[in-house]
């Protein structure tokens, strides 16, 4: 027992002495990003995300660092890893302001790589957070114009990363179609077992968020669609582009 007691206290102390590396990390990063020391806070960053891999600061604060050089592709994905780590045990209201500013970043990084249908579902995800924000719904509605002008696809990348990514979908498209047929089977079988349970269907969204989470979002959107589409129709929305949450934590 006196063993096992030991061994539990060494623990405590091992992830202690971690998250202050960490803590220690992230602020010498900040300090090196708020002086545009950015390869010195690439470091820093990455130091802390080696001491502890759930860091969400470090990642959020590296993805910053990277956008800030122009590396778009690799922000976006320590917005994500930061994203996925944000711990439920915090409050709701630093939750929120975590949430919104990593999907707004998320939405931004991938509006500079022209993935149009990406920026727009991760802009609608921070409006579901925080509606009434006024730059998340331009850069949805931005998002939004530009994949209608972009009808195949707004994905992003390279005309050669398209082209492989072309020929990938037409090879897999027959199989693709015979497991969205068995999908869709599927579906009704669980549908049907519930009614005869009493019990209704769940309902499906593309974006994973409820009906009225969208209703409350899309609600939010049209009070300022008009005015958003007329700086598009003006050339003035190129400016939404450089709207990055810069505030690193």
């Amino acid at each position: 027992m006196r063993k096992s007691l030991t061994l539990i206290l060494l623990l405590l102390v091992s992830v202690l002495a971690s998250a202050q590396v960490d803590k220690k990390d992230v602020r010498r990063g900040n300090r090196q990003f708020a002086k545009a020391k950015y390869g010195e806070a690439d470091i820093s960053y990455r130091k802390g995300l080696n001491a502890d891999s759930t860091s969400v600061a470090s990642a959020y604060n590296l993805g910053n660092n990277l956008y800030r050089q122009g590396n778009y592709a690799e922000a976006g994905k320590f917005y994500q890893q930061a994203m996925r780590h944000i711990p439920e045990t915090r409050s709701l209201k630093k939750r929120n302001a975590e949430g919104f500013d990593t999907y707004f970043n998320i939405g931004d990084a991938a509006l500079q790589q022209k993935q149009y249908r990406a920026a727009m579902e991760a802009f609608a995800q921070a409006l579901v957070i925080n509606p009434d924000d006024m730059e998340a719904k331009e850069n949805y509605v931005y998002a939004r114009k530009m994949l209608e002008n972009n009808p195949d696809g707004g994905g992003g990348g390279n005309d050669q990363q398209n082209q492989d990514q072309n020929q990938d979908q037409n090879q897999d498209q027959n199989q693709d179609q015979q497991d969205q047929n068995q999908d869709q089977d599927q579906n009704k079988d669980q549908n049907q077992d519930q009614q005869d349970q009493g019990q209704q269907p769940k309902p499906q969204g593309e974006s994973g968020i409820s009906p009225q989470q969208a209703q409350q979002m899309l609600q939010a959107i049209q009070a300022k669609e008009k005015e958003t589409q007329d700086k598009v129709n003006k050339e003035k929305a190129a400016v939404l582009k450089s709207r990055q949450k810069e505030k690193n934590w």
